[in-house]
């Protein structure tokens, strides 16, 4: 039977192996089984896995047998056996119970897969599965130095993966005819690279650390040009839509909004707003993301741009995540437009425009005029949540969408408010979260970026401090005191919880809360600290006497936006609060933050909440409450994230403190992903060359048209559902 990269593994294996790989490691094809690549390899003697495994891993070992004790159970019928194997470093018991393996004598090396549990503070497993390797034998890959560990499950262990892949890989000579490889030869020559088919002989049977180095380079290679491809090849397509020119009109609403302004723009506003101008002037439609530092006055920029797109006669839709930040925008956008923001009404100047938010919230009459404003035009600037996005909503002529904080949607439904215009209308998408460059590369490969790094001038600036529990537990009441003395001076304060608490009970989640690392196995932690309980301990004790509030996703909108109006007008010293408040909230006389449970946070997430105070002219303080010790991995983490207001600092920390595939998506690192050994941390110069390579092919005449290998393989990306972690962006 002739053997290809598409040959169904059914055809090739066993069907009961073949039906295992393809229902718990979506591995389905010959492509997909020689591209399941080694987690590791292991060395006789030499690796200290036994060392480093933790309670509750699944994990597969390399051990050798030291000693093999067979004796009858007290408690109950039958008899127990006891192994003790080592790896040269760390020891683990394997324990059977009325199975005794004759084979497993001492000295005999093997491997040992299994969940790790834990007996009297010894680490063990109970019946795992194994495979012995004996030299006698005609495992051939065991005479090699290094022994291939597969990503296994329950059913198909690492061993079975080895072997299928040995049977794969000894097929004669035919298996370089077996491998298409879709790299050029000149491109493979120019950077030194190896053939597929011998990057994935050495990925799988190497014999020297070096042997992968140079495998795992070249599979890199593959992974990062199929993505920037991709990503390429969309941009392009971005660049042939028909569009509509905005360009931008003297004595209009941008001028009457530069002379509202009641503050002189930065520079990098200036500059940036002068490079959105002119994208907004072209045929072509604008794709950008604008990234920048918390407070950096992104908001203020995407006025500006939606301003001219008015001026032009077109209408500019701002989608926003929450209800609570919808409305600030709009109490925002109006208070700075003043009479221009309220064209059509008594006191409004006819040279202006409408601002009209729509919500889920609105009550039907209020709906119902929201939607005929947008739909007549009327509405220059329309303001919402996912209300925007549903069917009835039509716009006169959406000329600009702009999509705030747009980590918290997906492309999807970016479109789904772009395929509301006529002719495909500019978009502008923005985040406060800081991309490294490795990132933008790939989640945002697609959109051309412009940063923003300077603050407003004025700006007080924050002080970060952990306040460690378990090792200076009367931290806290200081804390508090410092609270206090703000609130005194006039000020205002956050207290951030990651759970709501009370009447969910046991079914109340963590609102909104990233998945900070933790420090290993915490099946004994506590529940993390909730609003309503907090509140209530502040209440009674440490800031009895302060006006408080409490402010969360379980309140109706209409009490989230009146105490959201209360604390901007000052008649709320402390608001207690979910992630809530996380993103877009501007109080300029709120100056302190305490992060309760902080470790249970995301760097990214930190730094967002942090941003939320010293944004008027006072300084800040932001209080990073934590039960972990200073010493450990999460305490340093902390203590980071204090030591800096970078944010473009901090954003290279998250990506090194947290998987990759958090910040790629969820399915970046599930069992379909293209995505195996490419790395956003360690790649960078990789990818950023292989962005060059994409480009420059693209850029030919023919394309692609002479690589048809390159071409499936982007085809297949496109297609394939391993594409859906691009739509982060």
């Amino acid at each position: 039977m002739a053997v290809t990269m598409q040959t169904p593994l059914s055809r090739v294996l066993g069907p009961k192996t073949a039906k295992g790989m393809a229902e718990q490691l979506g591995l389905e094809t010959v492509r997909d089984l020689l591209r399941h690549y080694p987690r590791r390899y292991a060395r006789r003697g030499e690796q200290a896995d036994l060392a480093d495994v933790r309670v509750g891993d699944r994990v597969t070992v390399l051990a050798q047998v030291r000693s093999v004790t067979t004796r009858p159970m007290r408690q109950k019928k039958g008899s127990l056996t006891e192994v003790v194997v080592g790896d040269g470093s760390g020891r683990m018991k394997l324990v059977f119970f009325n199975h005794r393996h004759t084979a497993l004598k001492v000295n005999a090396w093997g491997m040992f897969a299994g969940t790790v549990g834990e007996y009297r503070g010894e680490k063990q497993f109970a019946h795992p599965d194994m495979h012995l390797l004996d030299s006698a034998d005609d495992d051939t890959d065991w005479a090699r130095a290094l022994v291939p560990i597969y990503p296994a499950s329950k059913d198909v262990s690492s061993w079975v993966i080895q072997k299928s892949v040995k049977m794969l890989l000894g097929a004669g000579g035919g298996f370089a005819e077996l491998v298409d490889d879709p790299l050029p030869d000149e491109m493979r020559s120019r950077h030194g690279l190896l053939s597929l088919a011998a990057a994935l002989l050495d990925i799988h049977r190497p014999t020297t650390p070096e042997d992968v180095e140079r495998a795992a380079h070249r599979l890199k290679w593959d992974e990062a040009l199929t993505l920037q491809l991709t990503l390429a090849a969309r941009r392009r397509a971005a660049a042939l839509e028909p569009g509509i020119r905005r360009p931008r009109k003297a004595g209009g609403l941008l001028d009457a909004v530069d002379a509202a302004l009641p503050f002189s723009l930065t520079e990098g506003q200036r500059d940036v707003g002068e490079e959105l101008a002119a994208e907004l002037d072209r045929d072509q439609p604008m794709h950008r993301l604008l990234q920048g530092e918390v407070g950096s006055g992104k908001t203020v920029v995407a006025l500006r741009a939606m301003a001219q797109v008015v001026d032009s006669g077109g209408q500019a839709a701002l989608l926003a995540p929450t209800e609570v930040l919808a409305a600030q925008h709009a109490r925002g956008i109006r208070a700075l437009l003043g009479p221009l923001g309220r064209a059509g009404e008594l006191d409004g100047d006819p040279a202006g425009t409408r601002v009209t938010l729509l919500t889920g919230s609105l009550k039907a009459a209020a709906k119902r005029q929201a939607r005929a404003e947008v739909a007549d035009g009327r509405a220059g600037i329309v303001i919402g949540t996912h209300a925007l996005l549903q069917e009835g909503v039509e716009f006169a002529d959406l000329g600009l969408v702009v999509v705030d904080e747009q980590h918290r949607f997906g492309v999807e439904q970016r479109d789904a408010l772009r395929a509301k215009g006529s002719r495909t209308p500019h978009v502008l998408v923005m985040t406060a979260t800081p991309i490294p460059r490795t990132v933008a590369m790939t989640v945002y490969g697609d959109l051309e970026i412009s940063t923003l790094r300077q603050l407003p001038s004025g700006r007080g600036g924050v002080g970060s401090s952990v306040v460690p529990l378990s090792d200076k537990p009367a931290w806290l009441d200081r804390a508090w005191e410092r609270l206090r003395e703000e609130v005194a001076a006039g000020r205002q304060a956050y207290v951030v919880c990651p759970r709501i608490g009370d009447e969910a009970g046991a079914d109340d989640e963590p609102e909104d809360v990233d998945g900070a690392p933790d420090d290993g196995p915490q099946s004994d932690r506590r529940p993390p600290l909730a609003v309503l309980d907090i509140a209530e301990i502040l209440r009674t004790g440490p800031l009895a006497g302060l006006r408080l509030d409490v402010l969360h996703g379980r309140l109706t909108p209409e009490d989230k936006d009146a105490r959201m109006r209360a604390f901007a007008a000052g008649e709320i010293d402390v608001l207690v609060a979910t992630t809530v408040v996380e993103v877009g909230v501007d109080v300029p006389n709120a100056t302190v933050m305490v992060v309760m449970d902080a470790d249970r946070f995301g760097v990214s997430q930190l730094h967002q909440l942090r941003g939320r105070v010293a944004r008027g002219k006072h300084a800040g303080l932001c209080l990073l409450v934590s039960e972990a010790k200073l010493a450990s991995p999460t305490g340093q983490r902390l203590a980071a994230v204090a030591a800096t207001s970078d944010g473009f600092e901090l954003a290279r920390l998250d990506l090194e403190t947290r998987r990759e595939g958090d910040v790629l998506g969820a399915a970046q690192s599930g069992r379909r992903s293209g995505i195996k050994l490419l790395s956003l941390l360690e790649d960078e110069e990789l990818i950023a060359t292989a962005r060059a390579e994409a480009t420059a092919l693209l850029d030919t005449e023919r394309g692609l048209a002479d690589f048809p290998g390159l071409a499936a393989e982007v085809a297949a990306l496109a297609t394939d559902e391993r594409a859906e972690w691009l739509e982060k962006a």
